[in-house]
């Protein structure tokens, strides 16, 4: 169960708008966070939940996705996702944001998995200004955004496949908008 829904859990960049996220469901997969491993047992991470049309659409405007598809705007247009989840570190329970990306990891992965086993799933996002977030989000100073978790109904095909002689692991596109995720054999992961 858990190998399919890690297959199931990809970076999706289209998702379908006619599907809501609700209230309801992130605050479930932000619970879940509370379970996750954290640093020395810390739990600095605090999170925001964007599913209000206007604020995701903000929220939105301000991510860069698939940065190894330069010449591809995704989402397209009328793709987006319908919700959003922000981790940030509260920086008065630990300053120090670097000993604490592992935990967002954690969490990221958490959060994901759950959002599959639901029927839909989401994309990890790190491409976007934190100060320009921040503002816009009204945080407080100690409040820093580490990473955005969009979360939505997939609408697009992804495809795992194994890394070419080339060595590339390097996601693409085809012709009809199928998105390809190279991965590595097992063989290949020892060392």
């Amino acid at each position: 169960m858990l190998k399919d829904l890690l297959k199931l859990n990809r970076s999706y960049r289209g998702y379908d708008e006619s599907y809501t996220v609700t209230e309801e469901q992130l605050r479930k997969y932000v619970d879940l966070t509370r379970y996750a491993a954290s640093s020395v047992n810390l739990q600095p991470l605090k999170y925001h939940i964007s599913y209000e049309k206007d604020e995701v659409a903000a929220v939105q405007s301000m991510t860069k996705w698939a940065r190894a598809l330069p010449d591809m705007t995704l989402p397209h247009d009328g793709m987006h996702p319908t919700a959003f989840i922000i981790i940030c570190q509260d920086t008065e329970l630990a300053p120090n944001t670097a000993m604490f990306l592992k935990d967002v990891g954690i969490v990221a992965q958490t959060v994901l998995l759950a959002a599959v086993e639901d029927g839909i799933g989401g994309c990890m996002i790190g491409n976007f200004p934190p100060d320009k977030i921040s503002e816009m989000l009204g945080f407080p100073e100690n409040i820093v955004p580490l990473l955005i978790l969009a979360i939505g109904k997939p609408a697009e095909t992804v495809v795992l496949t194994d890394v070419k002689p080339d060595g590339s692991t390097k996601y693409y596109r085809d012709e009809n908008d199928v998105h390809y995720v190279p991965k590595r054999k097992l063989e290949d992961l020892f060392c």
